[in-house]
């Protein structure tokens, strides 16, 4: 294909604009968490990059707009294709290790998957002289080469495999994020890999970069809402969510629905704190707020699971029975029970829930002192 002047623009454009916007959220990323996901977060964020820069010097030089010879072309797409493996692993990586999936607490496991980015390389080393993938003719002409398709299959497999482990949590309601968090992790591998479907055919349309800036700042601004309304270590949301929950809630309730709230606390956690430390007592945290996950997942109507503060938690619902409230009680003591057991804990661990109805003109703090009452009315009867 012969590229005019104004296509060439274009495309340019479009990358620097792509390259300007992904350095924007690198740069608001820098410093804001030393925590393993967020470092790989900003290396994939380079890698896209790369896979910018390399991308529109080599429109430049294909096109003559600047000067170049045919190794300079030959190598802008090997960069161009290693830092697409590079940028789809390390997207892997970060899903995983955002999902707390038991596959990136194995060491071994995160080096053998990146297995197939090292092979990948080597294919493109000796590419350069052995034209399987792509070439370049004396002409300046950009061709593909038998094997080409191992450019895409190779570093997609990445994005498709985490997809479908995301959409399989989906399905089994079985993750640590919230629902609406896993839904839209599924949706980001979805725009680049229709880009890069439609580039594969048709090479000359600049879909890829604007795809992969936009799902990227997609995924950032995600990512600074996960900080501003989630609890760090229970995954759960976080006071501040709870109350925009309930303003919201409380203006919009229909005639028949009722807006009800558990309150519930861990019992003797103290005693766990003091006798097997503070690390056990995260554990116990994390344990409670797993089974919280689960007693919940069947509700049909609105809902927001929250960690109230210290060991006390919250679910508050809107049903059309208070019945409900009372099978989700009933489910959360019987989650935790079976997790205790599975984890082999070496401390005894259960709840205490208390239960309230919203009145008109209940403030949410009201609506909890409530349900406190009834906690701790529980708390005396498992005492006697």
């Amino acid at each position: 294909m012969f590229m005019t002047t104004g296509y060439v623009n274009l495309y340019v454009e479009i990358n620097l604009f792509s390259l300007l916007l992904v350095m924007i959220v690198l740069r608001r990323t820098q410093g804001v968490s030393r925590m393993v996901e967020q470092k790989t977060f900003m290396m994939g964020i380079i890698s896209e990059m790369v896979f910018f820069v390399a991308d529109t010097l080599g429109v430049l030089i294909g096109s003559r707009t600047i000067p170049g010879a045919n190794s300079a072309l030959l190598v802008c797409k090997t960069v161009y294709f290693f830092s697409t493996g590079m940028m789809c692993f390390l997207w892997f990586l970060y899903f995983e290790y955002l999902r707390e999936t038991l596959f990136v607490r194995e060491r071994r496991k995160v080096r053998l998957s990146s297995l197939g980015i090292w092979i990948f390389g080597l294919l493109l080393i000796g590419n350069l002289s052995g034209k399987y993938l792509f070439y370049v003719l004396p002409d300046g002409s950009y061709c593909r080469g038998p094997l080409f398709i191992l450019n895409y299959l190779l570093p997609y497999s990445y994005a498709f495999v985490v997809w479908l482990r995301i959409v399989i949590d989906i399905i089994k309601k079985d993750n640590r994020l919230n629902r609406k968090s896993q839904i839209l992790l599924a949706f980001f591998p979805v725009a680049p890999g229709i880009s890069g479907i439609i580039q594969f055919f048709y090479p000359h349309v600049p879909v890829a970069c604007v795809a992969m800036s936009i799902a990227t700042l997609v995924l950032y601004l995600n990512w600074t809402e996960q900080l501003i309304s989630v609890d760090p270590l229970t995954k759960l949301n976080n006071r501040k969510q709870l109350e925009l929950s309930f303003k919201q809630w409380n203006k919009s309730l229909g005639e028949t629905e009722k807006l009800c709230i558990l309150l519930m606390d861990a019992n003797n956690f103290k005693h766990i704190n003091d006798t097997y430390g503070h690390a056990q007592g995260d554990v116990a945290l994390i344990t409670i707020a797993e089974a919280i996950n689960v007693g919940c997942r069947d509700i049909t109507g609105k809902s927001v699971m929250a960690r109230y503060g210290g060991d006390e938690f919250v679910v508050l619902l809107i049903t059309d029975s208070e019945g409900v409230c009372d099978e989700v009680k009933e489910q959360i003591n019987r989650s935790l029970t079976e997790m205790v057991a599975k984890k082999d804990l070496p401390f005894e661990l259960s709840v205490s829930i208390g239960m309230a109805v919203f009145r008109k003109g209940d403030s949410l703090r009201g609506l909890i002192e409530r349900a406190d009452e009834a906690m701790y009315s529980e708390k005396k009867q498992r005492k006697q």
